[in-house]
């Protein structure tokens, strides 16, 4: 079966007028950039957010690059079916073994085989939850190849089969992978060198170092009623530090505990001491 070429979603120029639909034109690939493949039955999703800010001009500078497997192409028969209907019954309709399979050999071509250095990841909701690590892991690797779920879901076999890592964005359920697999690129891309303007940032950000963010203020000083508090004004880096420490342990500990808890574990701390957070 003759298949079209994936979509490279890769470009070396960029111009104010360009909108994110121009950016599905098809380029050559980047050599040495850090790629996602995706499989799915929607490409024109895709790059959506991703070719906008940052994120879009480091697509564009070939800092990371973005192919679009279109998986109703490796579909059965005359109207490319990619799904049946689920085994021992009930609703819905499940992605075919085989036709997942034949995309994922083709998105497969010219990658790795060690999974350290390709992940290849099914979003699902019953995945393991995606994390800040898992995102840091996977911007050191080669790239990484997702499969967009719909419908029911995939036949379990070829999610076997191929040793699919299935992961999850949260516990709620969206109609499709694209969005999920959107985010998770975005969490991932922006790790890596050059793609921010101040890498510095993601070292101070949320779930950087276990903890969630201190708050952010910015001008005007006074604002319906609201003032900036005094000891980011002081210019005192040190006392600004441990204030921001503070409003970061604090957050934690009311937001998230599980975190929390994570993270004095970590830091031989007791999750219920009173630290006057």
């Amino acid at each position: 079966m003759t298949l079209p070429p994936a979509k490279s979603h890769g470009r070396l120029k960029i111009q104010a007028s360009v909108k994110p639909r121009d950016l599905l034109e098809e380029r050559p690939q980047l050599v040495g950039a850090w790629t996602a493949k995706v499989i799915t039955l929607f490409p024109d999703a895709f790059p959506g957010t991703l070719g906008l800010s940052l994120t879009g001009k480091a697509l564009d500078m070939g800092l990371w690059a973005l192919e679009t497997l279109d998986l109703r192409t490796f579909g059965q028969g005359k109207h490319r079916n990619v799904d049946d209907n689920p085994a021992g019954g009930g609703a819905g309709m499940v992605l075919r073994a085989d036709i997942v399979a034949r995309a994922l050999r083709m998105a497969a071509t010219g990658t790795p085989a060690d999974r350290a250095r390709w992940p290849v990841v099914y979003l699902s909701p019953r995945g393991k939850p995606f994390t800040q690590a898992i995102a840091r892991e996977w911007s050191q690797a080669d790239g990484i190849t997702l499969l967009c779920g719909r419908f029911e879901g995939v036949d379990q076999r070829v999610l076997d089969h191929f040793g699919v890592e299935e992961v999850s964005l949260g516990d709620f359920v969206l109609t499709g992978g694209e969005i999920a697999a959107q985010g998770l690129i975005d969490a991932t891309v922006r790790l890596i060198p050059r793609v921010l303007g101040n890498q510095h940032s993601t070292e101070e950000e949320s779930f950087s170092d276990g903890l969630l963010e201190a708050p952010q203020f910015t001008r005007p000083v006074l604002w319906e009623g609201r003032d900036i508090p005094d000891v980011l004004q002081s210019g005192h880096h040190a006392k600004i530090a441990d204030w921001r420490r503070t409003e970061a342990e604090r957050l934690t500990k009311e937001r998230r505990p599980d975190l929390w808890r994570a993270w004095c574990a970590a830091h031989s701390r007791d999750p219920d001491e009173d630290r006057e957070l």
